[in-house]
């Protein structure tokens, strides 16, 4: 194995430290969540989405999660992990919870979207970004509404705190939760790191960059896509969808596609191609939290409703727009 210095700030730099990165990000959303635990905060926190929760049937811990979903995906999801070890939460509850959270997380991505697609596209990204809204509302409210008929109504809950509770102070609070930490974060790093390692392997292998040209060399099956906006589609597949807004930028700019054939190229694209960079870029920090066979199920119920309300999104808006 080659040690030179050159290839230790390459490990360093693409394998190391994103890994520390990640543990650190997952090791505050566990503190996060057994702070609240501890200070008994779940009701509290629940009441920014009770709304939503009392109609899905939901219980006061998933309303919670929901909330810090709007500041941290991975403090929500390690709430809703946490309470479904402690058999507060069944597996139903959870896979609806986690699906139910991608409103909040949506919010949490939306203003590095608009810098990003703003510049290249221009008056396209109120119209792309409008559309990805509206599919993220229609999945939320479509959720809600599947977790009414599907979950029972739970019972009315008390706040009850115990009188040990009442009287532990910081000091009791800090104890318990750096004890739970230490648990749970040792489970988590033994998930974590080794299918960390084994992406980050995949990827220097090329694994993912053959099965995405793979499947972009297979975009025949869209007839009504021009190939210039195939071409946009292969981009997303290829590299990011940075490089397809890229290209839409210069063909809007040169007037070869319109805001239309732009969008739905975007769309058809970001449909194709998020389920394979869901599992490069989620899998290695949900199989952390939920164990890895959880995390695949709770991955797929996202990518399908994701991809499923965005077909309805982009039908409708070619639909309005002739």
């Amino acid at each position: 194995m080659d040690l030179s210095p050159e290839s230790l700030l390459f490990l360093w730099q693409k394998l190391i430290w994103p890994l520390c990165r990640l543990l650190m990000f997952i090791s505050v959303g566990l503190i996060v969540a057994n702070i609240i635990e501890s200070l008994n905060w779940t009701r509290r926190i629940s009441v920014i989405a009770r709304p939503l929760v009392k109609l899905g049937h939901f219980s006061e811990r998933v309303g919670a999660a929901f909330s810090i979903a709007i500041i941290s995906g991975v403090a929500a999801n390690t709430m809703l992990a946490e309470a479904y070890d402690k058999n507060q939460l069944n597996k139903k509850e959870l896979i609806l919870a986690n699906l139910f959270n991608s409103l909040p997380t949506y919010f949490l991505h939306l203003p590095t979207m608009i810098v990003i697609t703003l510049p290249l596209i221009k008056g396209a990204a109120f119209i792309y970004v409008g559309i990805t809204f509206a599919a993220a509302i229609l999945r939320t409210f479509a959720i809600v509404l599947a977790s009414r008929f599907i979950l029972p109504k739970p019972q009315a809950s008390v706040d009850i705190v115990s009188a040990e509770q009442k009287k532990q102070g910081w000091s009791d609070i800090t104890r318990k939760t750096w004890r739970r930490f230490k648990k749970r974060i040792k489970k988590i790093t033994i998930f974590t790191v080794p299918i960390y390692v084994a992406i980050f392997i995949m990827n220097r292998l090329h694994f993912f960059a053959l099965l995405e040209s793979s499947m972009a060399e297979h975009l025949d099956f869209i007839p009504w896509l021009s190939p210039q906006a195939m071409g946009i589609i292969a981009l997303q597949f290829a590299a990011e969808l940075t490089a397809g807004l890229a290209a839409a930028g210069a063909l809007l700019q040169d007037n070869i596609l319109s805001y239309r054939e732009i969008i739905i190229a975007l769309l058809v694209g970001n449909i194709l191609s998020s389920p394979l960079r869901a599992v490069r870029h989620q899998f290695p920090y949900y199989a952390g939290i939920f164990k890895p066979r959880l995390a695949l199920t709770l991955i797929a119920a996202n990518q399908a409703f994701r991809i499923f309300s965005l077909i309805i999104a982009a039908v409708l808006y070619l639909f309005f727009t002739g």
